[in-house]
């Protein structure tokens, strides 16, 4: 997969097989379009392109909006896409400037004279231009002229689904990572950096590996005790997971992401490691004592297990 972060990178594409949109996460919706552009492809010929944006348009839009999360960064979105036999993908820089661009002269300069679009694959409620003025409708009036076909993905395939990233979001951010889960079509995950804590977990039997998310934008699910899969240098481990404040232990107001390896010893401080949520287990508690504390994770390993 072909990966470009500017538009001028982009030459020589050949009959282009294109889809646009933010594609976050990636989810089982997404991967229903990106099924049909490679479909086309072994139909038709040419290259299939993937458009998409960083920063998210929201950001941009609506930037009193601070509490948007992304349940994908975009490296783990190209991560994903590559994995879908797209061959190209555009991280295209959205900015006012281009949120401003009329919907005509994204279609003349951008979708038929820079990409070279043969056939473009979009949704029935697609919008694009300033104001959101461009539809599908504006698309169909215009591809004769530009030598385009279109691929409409219907309402009725898209609401069958019944899949939006925003209703993923929302899944994650109380928790309910069985249900993201379903409509992503994999287990969502995180990637950090292993990095120091206070080691107190070696303590008391249960040494945890203290994670660290540089991208503030990547979403995180509340807090509490999750089960996880742990993987390490392709090998996958299983593990317990808490998110929060170790309200026990720790007077500190930051919070933290530990997790707990089954039957693991090994030193990983500074590597770079994911973690797959496959369910929550319950939320975070304050106990009186650390000897309660270490109950209550007897208990969470043998239920993480069971899970």
């Amino acid at each position: 997969m072909r990966l470009y972060n500017n538009i001028s990178e982009i030459v020589d594409l050949k009959n282009t097989i294109l889809t646009i949109g933010t594609f976050d996460g990636v989810h089982l919706g997404h991967q229903k379009i990106i099924k049909k552009l490679v479909e086309l492809k072994k139909k038709h010929g040419g290259e299939t392109l993937l458009f998409t944006f960083d920063p998210h348009p929201r950001k941009i839009l609506f930037p009193e909006q601070h509490d948007l999360k992304l349940i994908t960064t975009t490296q783990e979105k190209c991560d994903l896409l590559n994995q879908f036999g797209i061959d190209n993908v555009l991280i295209f820089p959205f900015d006012l400037a281009f949120s401003k661009m009329s919907a005509e002269e994204y279609v003349s300069e951008i979708i038929a004279k820079k990409l070279n679009t043969k056939i473009i694959v979009i949704g029935y409620d697609h919008r694009f231009g300033s104001n959101r003025e461009g539809d599908i409708n504006s698309l169909k009036q215009v591809s004769f002229d530009y030598n385009f076909d279109i691929e409409e993905i219907s309402a009725e395939e898209i609401n069958q689904l019944n899949i939006s990233s925003t209703r993923i979001r929302k899944a994650i951010e109380i928790g309910n990572i069985e249900e993201a889960n379903n409509y992503l079509g994999y287990s969502f995950f995180i990637i950090g950096e292993v990095v120091k804590g206070k080691q107190l977990g070696r303590t008391i039997g249960y040494p945890t590996a203290n994670i660290n998310i540089n991208d503030l934008d990547k979403i995180r699910p509340k807090n509490g005790v999750y089960a996880v899969n742990v993987i390490i240098e392709n090998t996958t481990y299983k593990g317990m997971l808490n998110i929060g404040y170790n309200p026990t232990t720790d007077n500190n107001a930051s919070q933290k992401i530990e997790v707990h390896i089954f039957n693991f010893n090994n030193d990983i401080y500074d590597q770079v490691i994911k973690i797959e949520f496959i369910q929550h287990l319950r939320n975070e508690i304050k106990f009186n004592n650390l000897d309660e504390l270490k109950v209550q994770l007897a208990n969470d390993k043998i239920a993480c297990e069971n899970i």
